[in-house]
């Protein structure tokens, strides 16, 4: 029987959102107590007072279901912003980072490194339901700029904005031993990222 998901996030549930919250906050909270390697759906199961048949029937197994609270867990998504200007976009995109939450979830992807290194399954779910959705979205709002004239299409940094942006929210906990907030990501995004795309 074919999938009728139009796209690997897309799920049929019976959960209500308010459930559904409640099991991804499970999840990060178990990844960090145990970590990706000894967390089990049997300790989601008992966690959230769930079946283990619910968990698979909703997401094939733990990759899925991993990868799928940690989109979740994102304060804002790429697709939700259109300010009508590019530096409106870039700057939504900082506005809502708060320092602690920042670090709690750079702690988790610090102990998860391993985990995708090694786990080809985790990496692939991770990909699909998390890292080329956002690219998407980031994609189509260059795009919009791109339309409305703000940046040439053949601006050779287009290619390169979700590894700069990415890049920022690496480098400076390893450089300058300091969290990232929203005034760094803002300075971040004046000095690097508009003038690599001309403006």
């Amino acid at each position: 029987m074919p999938d009728e998901s139009p796209t690997p996030s897309v799920r049929r549930t019976r959960l209500t959102p308010e459930r559904e919250g409640e099991l991804y906050e499970a999840v990060l909270a178990l990844l960090r107590e145990v970590g990706y390697e000894a967390l089990t759906m049997d300790a989601v199961a008992a966690r959230t007072r769930s079946s283990k048949a619910t968990l698979y029937r909703q997401w094939k197994g733990k990759p899925e279901l991993v990868a799928s609270a940690l989109r979740h867990s994102k304060p804002i998504k790429v697709a939700d912003i259109d300010t009508g200007t590019l530096r409106g976009d870039l700057m939504a995109l900082t506005a809502v980072a708060d320092p602690a939450q920042m670090e709690r979830d750079a702690a988790l992807m610090r102990g998860l490194g391993h985990a995708i290194h090694c786990n080809s399954e985790l990496h692939r779910a991770l990909r699909e339901l998390l890292i080329e959705p956002e690219k998407a979205a980031l994609g189509r709002l260059l795009d919009r700029a791109v339309d409305r004239g703000e940046v040439s299409p053949d601006t050779p940094a287009l290619e390169f904005v979700a590894h700069t942006m990415l890049g920022a929210f690496i480098a400076r906990p390893l450089i300058e031993d300091q969290p990232v907030d929203a005034a760094y990501l803002t300075r971040f995004v004046d000095a690097v990222v508009l003038p690599a795309l001309g403006r």
